[in-house]
């Protein structure tokens, strides 16, 4: 149940900076998906089953909120899932290579489903040179910054549940006598 409330704050806080507080700022002009460390962290660190539909949840609130073709967010978050779930059973998953991999990966797929998105409801000759230094710096972007979000989630999440842990056992003393 803690993990539960650990990951819809996170996705809670990641939607509300993903959708209000990047725009505003000029230093992000095109910021990269940054739900795609919450849906990386769940991929590689939770054995549950209720990850995929945490998933499409997650995803049509972005689908929702975003303005892109419906159903973009959704897909792309199910295929980096998907991808994770079957590379973490061959590779050790809590290597930092691995990790930078998938995220590198992560990043191709979102942007490849952009670019081709655009190509299904505009044509080729909408994507100009522009689009194409647009994803590769959103791919540079995602390089860094999600490895580094990925580490920064999960030690915000063992620190959560050794708070959580704690008041409980203060609150069982407490109570106890």
């Amino acid at each position: 149940m803690m993990d539960f409330i650990f990951f819809f704050f996170t996705t809670l806080g990641l939607v509300i900076l993903q959708t209000v507080v990047i725009p505003d700022f000029s230093w992000f002009p095109n910021c990269f998906d940054l739900m795609i460390i919450n849906v990386l962290y769940l991929s590689l660190f939770s054995q549950r089953y209720w990850v995929p539909f945490c998933l499409v949840i997650i995803g049509s609130i972005m689908d929702s909120l975003s303005g892109a073709p419906f159903f973009l967010h959704t897909a792309s978050y199910l295929c980096i899932y998907l991808i994770v779930f079957f590379l973490r059973r061959l590779v050790f998953q809590r290597s930092a290579v691995f990790v930078f991999i998938v995220s590198l990966a992560s990043a191709c797929i979102y942007q490849g489903l952009v670019i081709f998105s655009v190509f299904l409801l505009q044509g080729q000759m909408i994507i100009a040179a522009t689009d194409y230094r647009l994803c590769i710096g959103q791919i540079i972007g995602a390089a860094v910054g999600i490895p580094m979000g990925v580490w920064v989630l999960g030690t915000v999440h063992q620190n959560f549940l050794h708070v959580v842990k704690q008041s409980c056992r203060q609150m069982a003393r407490k109570y106890r006598g």
